[in-house]
């Protein structure tokens, strides 16, 4: 169910056994979002490459709700909100890795409830979401902490939480991990038939991630993955560079500092 890459570690691509997994994940799936992060000495020539105008981006804040030493991410458990510039922002309560298999059907059929896939070089991740919108006032009192975390969060979202989270972790217990500011950049590249999202995440240590992206039906996963590769070649993206994930970067950095 999950494979993730270590954060700056270069991985070869899957293996026939994890190819094996994902394919038996993929019809549970409502989605497949492919990723690959760009190397900071590669950045600035990946963005004229492939075409990126950075005043189009949308400025947004995510923060993510934790434990001290991180007992949510142990146990497979990522609760994170994020603001979003002159619109609604959003609240989530994602479980991670799961099996489509597993979740009944009632929990799928439950308002903002969806399983991706998220693969990227070297490693993938079956994840289970519960999105629901958030008033961007309330939002902000959270994240200066004004506001207890769990006001953030619909009743559903909490019940899926409660069923999930570690034993003895309330919602009390959580801290505001962040925020983390970042530009979100939707385009369509010249020469590719996808649409490609880009995200810039800046620590406060001053380290960035780039992330590039594309979302697939499950059905057309290995084709778009193929097309997304060989595209992302000619513009010059390493995909044997080392990959870093956002959440698994921003819980560490938070962890670091707090420790």
């Amino acid at each position: 169910m999950s494979t993730v890459p270590t954060t700056g570690t270069p991985l070869p691509a899957l293996t026939a056994e994890q190819l094996s997994e994902v394919l038996a994940l993929l019809p549970g799936s409502d989605s497949v979002e492919l990723k690959a992060t760009v190397p900071g000495v590669d950045r600035r020539r990946v963005v004229e490459r492939l075409g990126m105008d950075p005043l189009e981006a949308e400025l947004r804040q995510v923060a993510f709700f934790d434990t001290a030493d991180l007992a949510l991410d142990r146990a497979g458990v990522v609760v994170r909100a994020r603001r979003i510039q002159k619109k609604p922002g959003d609240s989530v309560v994602k479980l991670r890795p799961v099996d489509p298999a597993d979740l009944s059907e009632e929990l799928r059929a439950a308002p903002g409830f969806g399983v991706e896939i998220d693969a990227m070089p070297g490693g993938f991740v079956c994840s289970a979401r519960m999105k629901a919108e958030a008033e961007d006032k309330d939002l902000r009192r959270v994240f200066l902490g004004d506001r207890p975390v769990r006001r953030l969060f619909t009743k559903e979202q909490r019940a899926l939480f409660e069923a999930h989270a570690p034993e003895g972790v309330d919602w009390d217990d959580l801290r505001v991990l962040g925020p983390i500011t970042l530009l979100k950049l939707k385009f369509a590249p010249e020469g590719f038939a996808h649409r490609m999202v880009a995200e810039l995440w800046a620590y406060p240590d001053g380290s960035q991630i780039l992330e590039l992206s594309t979302k697939c039906t499950p059905d057309r996963a290995f084709e778009v993955a193929a097309e997304t590769k060989a595209y992302l070649a000619t513009r010059g993206v390493d995909l044997g560079a080392p990959q870093q994930t956002k959440t698994r970067t921003a819980l560490e950095y938070f962890a670091s500092i707090d420790a």
